[in-house]
């Protein structure tokens, strides 16, 4: 008899928990649609390079984080997950703050002008200043991808539109290269032979090929597309590879060769046994010898040495005996080789060992350390790893292991996962991010925004923990059929 009147009291608060939870649910699909469109439209803006463009991105991400924590507040299911992978890259905004507080004041007098002197750590606080807010930024982005691409479905989705988003940019190129002959080419600041595809700058239209080329690879092989489908990636790679190679960028076709040499290396240890014994046991075992590796990698090497010299003509083959001379002591003035670059680096490095001279601040105290005849400044140290340890000293470099050590044991766990396409997607991304790490030796591509934004994305695709839908149980037991 008490049921009934029961039933009528509950009903309007379940059902108002029922609607919290739809709205939450379309908040969600939202923010993920958001934050691909945020990709895409970087995309377009020549990678986000630009400091206005810059701006635009990273206040456009914290307005996405505010519907994120709308939604937060509205789910019935607040796990933020992979917090404790974002602890690094906080301590790093932090820091970064921390370098731009004044340690003493004192009164400068320039042309019978006083003015205060803005005494801090960072050489140049307003831009430590600006960088920390964007790295809070993408701290913010790689939070809202795990929160809402952990679905194996939006996963799969979130791979596809890198891979989409590289295969678009690089036939883009590809028409440029063969077609432009005045200035503007979609867009406006496109000038004839100067930088490639969408990007002012060549070697960073290479960083976006190498992380699309390295997803569809190591997908491939490790058996995350199924067999009827895998000629459609080896297809889009085509493409891929063609672009690279005929942007002439040096940095990027070396890490896409070291790509496909750690992809043959470190692929037979992600499939399972009984995945090998669909395939075959025999050419398994086959694969698996190290001598038949070793072989095979040095064949592929050779392979992509003969088609990258092929493709890439007189033009790339003078480029790239144009890097000896970068490498070799010179007795010219302008002081812009790689080699007189990092030489001066590493003085700034010693005199500023503890704290470094600041996050982005490197461009300010530079001047100081070239000894050049000032006709060409360069603004970054085309090493992003000397660049950090200039910027940030031995506490910068401390976060940055912190870091690695975060993302090496998560990408671990995920490697040894039982999901097949986890396992792939994880090994995918570790080929995409090993062809950044190795790029990064000798270019700075990660300071544009679409790059930055899309290595994000490539941390999060290594590391995050997948939770199926029912769908997506179907989709595992049919990868393999």
């Amino acid at each position: 008899m008490n049921s009934e009147p029961i039933a009528i009291d509950l009903a309007p608060e379940l059902a108002e928990e029922g609607a919290g939870q739809r709205i939450a649910d379309l908040l969600s699909q939202a923010i993920f649609a958001a934050l691909l469109t945020l990709m895409f439209l970087a995309t377009v803006a020549y990678g986000g390079s630009d400091p206005w463009w810059k701006a635009f991105f990273t206040s456009a991400i914290f307005g996405v984080g505010i519907l994120g924590a709308v939604e937060l507040m509205l789910t019935d299911k607040p796990r933020l997950q992979s917090l404790s992978l974002l602890l690094p890259l906080l301590a790093l905004v932090v820091f970064s703050f921390l370098q731009t507080i004044p340690y003493s004041t004192s009164i400068a007098s320039s042309l019978g002008i006083q003015q205060p002197v803005w005494n801090a750590i960072s050489a140049d606080p307003y831009e430590t200043r600006i960088f920390a807010l964007q790295l809070l930024a993408l701290t913010v982005l790689a939070a809202l991808f795990f929160r809402h691409a952990t679905t194996e479905r939006r996963l799969r989705f979130l791979i596809h539109f890198i891979i989409g988003l590289t295969v678009l940019s690089a036939i883009f190129g590809l028409l440029r290269q063969t077609t432009q002959h005045d200035p503007g080419f979609g867009l406006p600041q496109l000038l004839p032979d100067q930088g490639y595809g969408q990007f002012i700058n060549k070697n960073h239209f290479a960083y976006l090929m190498e992380m699309g080329f390295g997803l569809a690879l190591g997908l491939v092989a490790a058996g995350g597309a199924r067999r009827d489908r895998a000629l459609i990636y080896w297809a889009v790679m085509l493409p891929i590879w063609t672009a690279l190679v005929l942007s002439n960028s040096r940095g990027g076709i070396l890490a896409m060769v070291v790509q496909v040499v750690v992809t043959l290396l470190l692929f037979p240890t992600v499939v399972r046994n009984e995945e090998r014994d669909l395939e075959g046991g025999l050419a398994w075992r086959l694969v698996r010898a190290p001598a038949i590796r070793l072989a095979l990698v040095a064949c592929l090497i050779a392979i992509s040495i003969i088609g990258v010299l092929w493709i890439g003509g007189d033009r790339l083959a003078s480029n790239i005996e144009a890097a000896r001379t970068e490498f070799e002591k010179t007795e010219s003035r302008v002081g812009v080789s790689r080699t007189q670059i990092w030489h001066s680096t590493l003085k700034m490095i010693a005199d500023h060992p503890f704290a470094g001279v600041g996050m982005a601040g490197y461009w300010t105290a530079f001047p100081a350390y070239h000894d050049a005849s000032g006709t060409m400044t360069p603004q970054q140290a085309h090493n992003d790893y000397l660049e950090l340890i200039a910027s940030g000293g031995v506490i910068g470099l401390a976060i940055f292991v912190w870091f690695l050590v975060l993302v090496r044991r998560r990408t671990r766990e995920n490697l040894r996962s039982d999901s097949s396409f986890r396992r792939a997607a994880s090994f995918a991304a570790v080929i995409a991010l090993t062809g950044v790490a190795v790029h990064s030796l000798v270019d700075f591509g990660l300071h544009r925004m679409l790059l930055a934004m899309t290595f994000i994305a490539l941390i999060v695709i290594a590391t995050a923990t997948v939770e199926l839908e029912p769908m997506d149980e179907v989709e595992e037991v049919d990868d393999y059929d």
